[in-house]
């Protein structure tokens, strides 16, 4: 009995000092090896192709999106300096103006009023010039006093400083003061158009009294609309005015249209990002203010390594490349992919220098097939 228990205890202890075993998670791929080896004639059979890291012109690129945005420059608030019942209009939102047409007329008895002062004044205004020219001449030969020559030159001045004064109110309501005349007072006056655009906005509706503080109308002038794209944090730095812009919108997704950064805003919102003003070499005759953008910002241009798209194969969330470590032996390496442009990739590896290596770029993912078939075995 002493045997066998000794015997129990030494088995244990063999095995509670071995080594762990290895666990496996489940689904989990492992590579027991990087180094794939093929035969000449398998090389062959495999179609497989060899190439040198080459080093071009890439330009970084950083994939953005936006909406089309209005400058406030552009925006025009349409109100009525006097105040008044709103009597016709023919706007809709989305309808096309054209700078000087009738958008509205507007009625009120103010409008009577102003009329009426203003050519009241100007008849007084009359009168009083004809009377200042008579004391004028009497004071040069002293037959009427300084006293009454004074009287008569200010009550000219004034006059002329109100009628001026009303002058500029009937502008500022529509109404030419030179064509106005007592045959015709109008207890309406019509609104003209300020720009040639569209309408964004109709705040009000026939009939209403409007304020001479109240939008009636919002306008909008398409000429200057322009890309505005939301830049992250972490790469606005990158961007400059200048740079090359390639937009697009979201139902032709495969038409670019060429832009350039005119602007990078300074401050960083709450999302942590900023904005990214941009100008249209052409703008599409399609564009409108809130329009969903995608947009590819051109960063720079440098030499950079890279090889065909192709040579990338993907195991387990990373990116590996094939290079040729002799003449029948293939190693698997993990890499960086950086820019792609037409076809090509930028790429860095940190596990090995691979500047003048031979890298397979056909047919790769063979290779990996191959590889997992073995680690399989």
């Amino acid at each position: 009995m002493k045997y066998f228990i000794f015997l129990v205890t030494a088995v244990g202890y063999l095995v509670s000092c071995g080594p762990a075993p290895v666990i496996k998670q489940a689904n989990e791929e492992v590579l027991e090896t990087s180094i794939v080896t093929l035969t000449d004639q398998q090389f062959l059979n495999g179609g497989f192709q060899l190439d040198t890291i080459r080093t071009v012109i890439l330009s970084k690129t950083l994939t953005v999106n936006g909406s089309i945005d209005v400058p406030p420059q552009n925006i025009v608030s349409v109100s009525f300096p006097t105040g008044g019942y709103l009597k016709s209009t023919r706007l809709l939102p989305g309808m096309r103006v054209i700078r000087g047409e009738s958008i509205a007329f507007i009625e009120d008895q103010s409008l009577i009023q102003l009329q009426q002062d203003f050519l009241v004044t100007k008849s007084k205004l009359e009168y009083s010039r004809l009377e200042f020219e008579r004391q004028q001449s009497l004071n040069e030969t002293k037959t009427a006093s300084d006293k009454t020559f004074q009287l008569a030159r200010t009550e000219y001045e004034s006059l002329q400083v109100m009628l001026r004064a009303l002058s500029e109110k009937l502008l500022l309501v529509g109404i030419d003061p030179l064509k106005l005349t007592t045959d015709n007072i109008s207890r309406s006056v019509g609104m003209r158009s300020p720009i040639t655009g569209f309408v964004s906005k109709v705040n009000v509706n026939i009939g209403k009294y409007v304020q001479p503080s109240e939008v009636l109308f919002e306008l909008i002038n398409p000429e200057d609309l322009h890309a505005a794209l939301t830049v992250f944090e972490k790469d606005i730095d990158q961007v400059k005015a200048g740079q090359k812009v390639e937009v697009s919108f979201v139902n032709e997704p495969a038409t670019l249209y060429p832009a350039e950064v005119l602007l990078v805003t300074s401050n960083v919102d709450e999302s942590r990002s900023g904005t990214v003003h941009c100008h249209f070499e052409k703008a599409p005759a399609h564009l409108k203010p809130g329009m969903f953008i995608n947009a590819v910002i051109h960063l720079s241009s440098a030499r950079t390594p890279v090889i065909p798209e192709e040579a990338i194969v993907r195991f387990e969330g990373k990116q590996y490349v094939f290079y040729q470590k002799s003449k029948t032996e293939f190693e698997l390496v993990s890499v960086e992919v950086g820019t792609k442009e037409e076809g090509m990739v930028e790429i860095k590896s940190k596990d090995i220098d691979l500047a003048g290596k031979k890298i397979v770029v056909k047919n790769a993912f063979m290779l990996l097939s191959k590889m997992k078939n073995v680690s399989e075995e």
